[in-house]
């Protein structure tokens, strides 16, 4: 009950709260809120500026900014998510095994993870996705792939801890299987660091699509990203600024709230921190 009070006082989380909670609404709701189809052109309303039939203004092709970017809320959305879901299974799996098991596997597995920390994250991406080619699941893929071992090494320092208390030698002792002692015992008290990593790490991979979908290798137009629509508006930086304005202003706005909920959820968790803002 302390954490949620902590996280309710937490006035930025809770700023960061409302805004996922209305950009997750218009990822919904996106197709029923756009008020033009975001993939219809016309020529002849081309550049258009901001305006009272066109909110966001018209990029090169005549297709509204606000409908593209409203479904772009989505598909970014719900590529991070699939990419975070993608690190936490292979992180906490990868990592519980390592820990739980030790010896020979551990040493494998901590080797591997030594070679993926010692290459750039971005750049090892932008390898992976340019040798499978350009393509949102791809680009999911590649992020995936490099982005779990921070996840691991967390986890399998936690896991080393707690395999050791009384409570999980008391479960072997009545013969409970290593299965259930690491879903029962093991998972549910090595998840909170998790859970603060992953909501932080939220913001970084928006930003990383939106990279990788700036430069060619993920979502491919005409799909409404905002990395993507952030490369189609360059060229018209000078004379039609809002065909880049918009798109980034969704990655910041995006991004800050990620960040202020992972702050906040940190903050929460962590007894030192309690103790730091009662004093």
């Amino acid at each position: 009950m302390s954490f949620y009070l902590e996280l309710t006082k937490n006035k930025p989380a809770m700023i960061g709260v409302m805004i996922i909670l209305f950009l997750a609404l218009i990822a919904i709701f996106a197709p029923y809120i756009a008020p033009y189809d975001p993939l219809e052109l016309n020529l002849e309303e081309r550049l258009l500026p901001p305006g009272t039939d066109h909110l966001m203004g018209t990029d090169n092709l005549g297709r509204d900014v606000l409908s593209r970017v409203l479904t772009g809320t989505r598909v970014s959305l719900s590529m991070s998510a699939a990419v975070v879901t993608i690190i936490l299974i292979l992180g906490i799996t990868i990592g519980t095994i390592a820990g739980y098991f030790g010896g020979v596997v551990d040493d494998i597995i901590m080797r591997v993870v030594d070679v993926l920390l010692a290459f750039p994250g971005i750049i090892l991406a932008l390898v992976i996705a340019g040798l499978l080619g350009p393509s949102l699941t791809n680009v999911m893929i590649a992020l995936g792939a490099i982005w779990w071992v921070g996840y691991s090494r967390i986890i399998r320092g936690s896991v080393l801890s707690i395999k050791e208390k009384e409570f999980v030698e008391a479960a072997r002792a009545m013969g409970c299987s290593d299965t259930y002692i690491v879903i029962r015992h093991i998972l549910p008290n090595v998840l909170s660091p998790v859970i603060v990593l992953a909501t932080l790490d939220m913001g970084h991979i928006i930003l990383s699509i939106a990279a990788l979908s700036f430069l060619g290798l993920g979502a491919q137009p005409p799909v409404p990203e905002w990395g993507t629509m952030l490369n189609e508006g360059r060229p018209f930086m000078e004379s039609a600024s809002h065909l880049m304005i918009f798109p980034g202003l969704m990655i910041m706005i995006a991004v800050l709230a990620f960040n202020f909920v992972g702050d906040g959820l940190r903050d929460a968790l962590d007894p030192r921190m309690r103790e730091v803002t009662i004093k």
